[in-house]
């Protein structure tokens, strides 16, 4: 009887010590930084002061949680865009694998550039050439098959200088973030210039943005019964440039909402964030990702052929747009 006595004196004892340990902990624990990967600067002020101001029931700026819509470029604002957009890197080993079936390529342009590695002769042959390149690889299959290729492609090729996989080269501040937008009401948006179902197979697996919160460029598909099997065919024709000028009206058609935040890093996001910001209340965010860390990752903006920053950088200054200043801003930029 006094044993068990003794017993739930030191049960009872424990539980009071546990529950007293948890109510000190949890206040530490809800006070925990939200963007661990990011130096205490101006941008990130600006984030949490942004997320803080239009998440508060009862300030002036509240925005109600099906308006908290958040969008993000990704070449070179989520993930490596240098030496060359990753779907491009992507296009040129199809056409490497593809030229046994098309002995003709050998000495047909653009094609002839691929295999030879001439990357001066690519660049001359312009859009048009890359537009042929994009049509020989990325059509021809049905959306389930183009799926497999992506997947079975971004499980193998490797980064040239950083020798890691391309999904691991995502900016481990940016998917803080997505995370931090997302557990305040937000719903996080994908809106590139990048193909639609490039990014759908593993969007979702790398940044938490699912397949439907993915808006991108797109060829042309069609419905067809194949073996008495319903499937969807990719066609080599351009459906959607999902870039510059055609982001907003991507935004509108397949969101149906305008954004409050929108964070780019090129001039092909200009458009993008002058939808989001230059429309009054309620309170708006725009930032560029400003690629200024030669050492950890890269260093460029107005001159380069991948990801240039000149229009908009001009443009942040009149607007009040947030640069990100990569080297200064990010304690880290790829995820350890």
């Amino acid at each position: 009887m006094f044993a068990t006595y003794n017993f739930l004196r030191l049960t009872r004892g424990m539980a009071l010590g546990i529950a007293a340990a948890l109510l000190f902990v949890e206040p530490a624990l809800s006070q925990a930084d939200p963007l661990p990967s990011w130096n205490d600067t101006a941008p990130k002020a600006a984030i949490v002061g942004f997320v803080e101001k239009v998440s508060k029931e009862g300030s002036s700026d509240f925005v109600p949680e099906p308006e908290r819509i958040a969008v993000f470029d990704n070449d070179g604002t989520l993930w490596v865009e240098h030496p060359m957009y990753v779907q491009l890197a992507f296009a040129l080993d199809r056409v490497k694998a593809l030229a046994p079936q098309h002995p003709d390529w050998a000495t047909t342009q653009p094609f002839q550039a691929v295999l030879e590695g001439d990357m001066k002769a690519l660049a001359a042959g312009g859009e048009k050439g890359l537009m042929e390149i994009m049509a020989a690889t990325h059509a021809g299959m049905t959306s389930d098959e183009f799926h497999k290729i992506v997947s079975d492609w971004l499980a193998t090729a490797r980064d040239p200088r950083f020798k890691r996989p391309y999904t691991a080269l995502v900016y481990q501040p940016m998917v803080e973030l997505l995370a931090y937008l997302r557990a305040n009401g937000f719903k996080t948006f994908i809106v590139s210039g990048g193909g639609i179902e490039f990014m759908r197979p593993w969007a979702e697996k790398i940044y938490g943005v699912p397949p439907e919160q993915v808006v991108g460029s797109s060829i042309k598909t069609e419905f067809k019964m194949q073996d008495d099997m319903p499937t969807l065919r990719r066609l080599p024709e351009v459906n959607f440039i999902d870039d510059k000028a055609g982001k907003p009206v991507g935004i509108n058609e397949q969101i149906g909402r305008r954004p409050i935040a929108a964070f780019g890093n090129s001039d092909g996001d200009l458009e993008m964030l002058q939808w989001t910001t230059m429309a009054g209340a309620p309170a708006r965010l725009g930032m560029l990702v400003h690629h200024t860390d030669e050492e950890r990752e890269y260093a460029y903006d107005r001159n380069t052929e991948f990801g240039r920053l000149d229009k908009a950088l001009d443009a942040a200054a009149i607007t009040g747009w947030t640069v990100i200043d990569m080297k200064n801003d990010w304690k880290q930029i790829f995820k350890e």
